[in-house]
């Protein structure tokens, strides 16, 4: 951060800021402070991005911090008095002073934030500057200023030049302004790491889909199998014992010389060109079916860049493509249909017909299902055991189902009922009543 920033923020604090009322980690390197009135501040001390910042609505922590620099940053500072609060050393450190009641005597603490490159960290003294925690422990080996509990704190070497000054005229809005930077470059980011994974994934299906050997192609390959087949077991008389090839007139007269190097048995060889055809006659039936699964597989992927592009925030983007977690294990066998977890509720989306006979034949009567009204549509499923959804679960099922049913924006009906409600009549076609309709825009 810039110095006439922190300077500027320093007498922002001192003016509003008497009290902490609770402070914790939300993220590796991100603090939370309730100050009193409920401003609340998040200072990000990434080395890279240090940053100050508020928002209007509070970041959930997503684990619990509790290293003891947790520990004893709340017991020290939750609920404390704040004494004073100091640019230390005019130099971009911000010391918050606070006195908080043990049960036996009043103890001041310094919690200090260091916004200086390379030295970024946030500090907990007492009122001798003897550390007690640190978010980043230094040791002898990696810097020439130890951070280390029960060390004195050295003072950071300061620079000498002249730093640039520049008026905030609204300290609330810059601070809010670089939330909404932060979340813009993290976004992009984001955007980018994701929509990049997928693309190579697209690319994995499309060099599949392009070697897939054509039906007509297999049809012949196995048709001149069977035919020279059943030309050599016609003909098992007129081969010699031990013949390396063989010339055998073809059913329309056409001489055929036959290759035997590689069998012994020419009995056997016939039987072993009858399996081959069969499995090529077999895989030319079913080259369609895979062709088109790899085709709903790749328009898949093509809808789920379309709906990441259009994400306007971080939650978005994982809500459809989560993080994995270190300890995930690998599913044995991967299920026919997309998964998405929204506050609690397991929401199942069918991403072709053969996915969508499978939701509808294994979901349970208490289970939510939509689909788009009086259109062909993904199928979507929302796990339940009650009566009733949430209306924001409700929204965010229609709204996967249409962002993964069409390529166009607009607004769109998605009619919603328990699955006790849905009768199936052929494969994926339904008939369900009753029923409520909700608008999707997207």
């Amino acid at each position: 951060m810039k110095y006439y920033a922190i300077k500027n923020i320093v007498e922002y604090l001192n003016a509003n800021c008497k009290i902490i009322r609770q402070i914790r980690r939300v993220e590796n390197n991100t603090i939370f402070i309730e100050f009193n009135d409920r401003n609340v501040i998040y200072f990000d001390m990434a080395k890279s991005n240090s940053l100050i910042y508020k928002k209007d609505e509070k970041i959930s922590s997503k684990k619990d911090f509790i290293a003891p620099f947790d520990t004893i940053l709340q017991k020290r500072f939750n609920n404390s008095r704040i004494k004073n609060i100091t640019m230390h050393n005019d130099d971009k450190i911000i010391r918050i002073y606070v006195n908080s009641k043990s049960s036996y005597k009043e103890l001041t603490t310094i919690l200090q934030f260091e916004f200086t490159g390379k030295h970024t960290n946030i500090i907990i003294l007492d009122e001798n500057e003897i550390i007690l925690e640190a978010l980043r422990h230094i040791d002898e080996f990696s810097s020439s200023r130890v951070v280390k509990v029960g060390e004195k704190l050295d003072e950071i070497p300061k620079q000498t030049f002249i730093p640039k000054m520049e008026e905030i005229k609204d300290t609330e809005e810059f601070l809010l302004n670089n939330y909404l930077q932060k979340e813009q470059s993290l976004l992009a980011s984001l955007k980018k790491q994701k929509i990049s994974q997928i693309e190579k994934n697209r690319a994995k299906l499309l060099k599949v889909l392009k070697t897939l050997p054509q039906k007509d192609e297999l049809e012949k390959e196995s048709q001149l199998l069977y035919e020279k087949a059943n030309l050599i077991l016609s003909n098992l008389h007129l081969i010699k014992a031990y013949e390396k090839s063989a010339k055998l007139n073809n059913y329309d007269g056409t001489v055929v010389e036959i290759d035997l190097s590689e069998c012994s048995n020419p009995s056997i060889y016939a039987n072993t060109l009858f399996k081959k055809a069969k499995k090529l006659k077999q895989k030319s039936l079913h080259i369609s079916i895979e062709k088109e699964n790899l085709e709903n597989k790749i328009e898949f992927l093509n809808r789920m860049i379309t709906n990441v592009n259009l994400c306007k925030s971080i939650d978005e983007v994982e809500f459809l493509l989560p993080k994995k977690q270190k300890n995930q294990t690998k599913t044995k066998k991967q299920e026919p249909y997309e998964s998405f977890f929204f506050d609690g509720y397991r929401i199942l989306l069918g991403t072709d017909e053969k996915s969508n006979i499978y939701l509808l034949q294994n979901s349970k009567a208490s289970d939510f299902w939509f689909h788009m009204q009086s259109t062909n549509s993904s199928h979507v499923i929302v796990q339940n055991t009650k009566k009733t959804l949430p209306i924001d679960v409700i929204y965010k099922a229609a709204e996967l189902c249409v962002k993964f049913s069409t390529d166009f924006s607009g607004k769109y009906l998605v009619d919603f009922t328990q699955r006790r409600n849905v009768k199936v009549q052929n494969g994926a076609n339904v008939l369900y009543n009753p029923y409520d309709t909700i608008d999707v825009h997207i």
